[in-house]
């Protein structure tokens, strides 16, 4: 972590006593009922409470362990201990730990999960505890706490945001006869630089056809162009929709009138970049941490507007208070303060390549003026989408990297690719109504 980074925000005074109505929840058990969430600060008798992440990569296995120590030190009532594992290995143990009271009191989770552990009964209702905390949707991006919600209760309380960016490498645009300087910022400033790179015989994007960072940016164009992925209730897939066959129609124009070589690798087209091969590639905020970019001269951008309004994509996580059997109300109110008093000390969390979700931290100047890079992406959050609140989501939404890759690659027009995709999903969207009782 650089020095002078990590600070506290200055708290505002916070109402006291709000009650957690824990006692109507399916966990119950003697400590479970009644407890009062302090406004900043546990009172309480001294407890240990448990902390599962999947942090296991880049800064946050030395950033976290720190931050968990610093807390310690200043709370004397309130033991965290850190369990980092991987994501797959969380959402895999998490059931069935929650239900024998052996989970954790407070987890992370990405948006996209958030709704499953709800409807499996695994959290506790975090609506009391925004309010005791002195939260509100705006302290955090437009739409952020609605990825934390599930049937108009909040579950989730927002942690980092990670949105796309247009990266650039500034020596091949000069190769190209381009001023690096004049980043496009729409459909025909960005067209117009592809075409100069083609004809310097250099293809400007490489298009893939994999999550990693094809789908994103697919998804990116939907909204551009007006779309979503879902309707409202999350009952039918409409990336499907005119709006989805215009952008992914795009990136595959992009493929055959030669601006993006065919059949680029999983993480190809970050690798062109940094090897000289490419000008743009549209990737993620964390890409600000990869050290490679140390030997090449680049910039990073908001992403250009191809469609006919500004939108980007962003992933999200989120702090959830666990619906243990038996959970120990005391242990709830301790991990309410350690999410509170993390978020105020969260504009360190840069270093591993995410936006602090916090207003007021991300917002302050003095995180932009030790990370330059990040201002692009922090420009864009007003106009950036999340992930989609419901059970079982993931699921769905791997068919849409499916369509993507069929589209890019040739194997369907990108119509059918989505067409085909929607209707799978829908089924999906079925089952889950069914399994989760929606």
């Amino acid at each position: 972590m650089k020095k002078g980074i990590a600070r506290r925000a200055v708290a505002a005074t916070l109402a006291l006593g709000v009650g957690i109505a824990l006692a109507g929840c399916s966990g119950g058990g003697a400590g479970a009922g009644g407890n009062a969430v302090p406004g900043e600060d546990y009172t309480g008798p001294k407890v240990s409470i448990t902390f599962w992440n999947g942090w296991t990569g880049g800064a946050a296995p030395v950033l976290v362990p720190k931050l968990v120590e610093k807390f310690n030190s200043e709370h004397d009532n309130i033991e965290v201990k850190n369990v980092p594992q991987e994501w797959g290995d969380i959402s895999k143990k998490m059931p069935l730990a929650v239900k024998a009271g052996k989970g954790p009191d407070v987890a992370v989770a990405h948006g996209d999960d958030v709704a499953t552990y709800a409807a499996q009964g695994l959290l506790l209702p975090a609506d009391d505890i925004v309010d005791a905390l002195g939260y509100s949707a705006d302290d955090f991006p437009e739409g952020l706490m609605d990825a934390g919600a599930y049937k108009g209760a909040q579950y989730g309380i927002p942690w980092s945001v990670t949105p796309m960016g247009l990266y650039v490498n500034n020596d091949v645009l000069k190769s190209a006869g381009i001023d690096p300087a004049t980043v496009p910022t729409d459909k025909d400033g960005y067209m117009k630089a592809l075409e100069a790179l083609k004809a310097a015989g250099i293809s400007g994007e490489w298009v893939d056809g994999y999550v990693f960072t094809g789908t994103f940016e697919f998804e990116s164009l939907l909204w551009q162009f007006g779309g979503d992925l879902y309707n409202d209730d999350v009952t039918e897939a409409t990336f499907n929709s005119d709006a989805g066959v215009q952008a992914l129609t795009h990136m595959v124009d992009l493929i055959d009138k030669g601006y993006s070589p065919p059949n680029v690798a999983q993480d190809g087209n970050i690798k062109g970049l940094l090897a000289g091969q490419t000008a743009y590639n549209w990737n993620g905020v964390w890409q600000t941490t990869n050290e490679s970019f140390n030997e090449i001269d680049w910039t990073v951008a908001p992403v250009p507007q191809i469609g006919t309004e500004q939108a980007v994509w962003s992933s999200s996580t989120h702090w959830m208070f666990m619906n243990n059997k038996g959970q120990d109300k005391n242990k709830t109110a301790a991990a309410a303060t350690f999410v509170k008093w993390m978020n105020e000390n969260s504009a360190g969390w840069a270093e591993t390549g995410e936006l602090p979700a916090a207003n007021d931290v991300r917002n302050d100047p003095t995180l932009v003026e030790t990370y330059p890079n990040l201002k692009p992406f922090i420009d864009s959050l007003p106009y950036a989408h999340y992930e989609t609140s419901a059970p079982g989501i993931t699921a769905a939404n791997a068919l849409i990297t499916t369509a993507l890759n069929e589209a890019v690659t040739g194997k369907k027009e990108p119509k059918e690719a989505l067409d085909d995709a929607a209707k799978q999903a829908n089924e999906i969207l079925k089952q889950n109504a069914a399994k989760y009782g929606d």
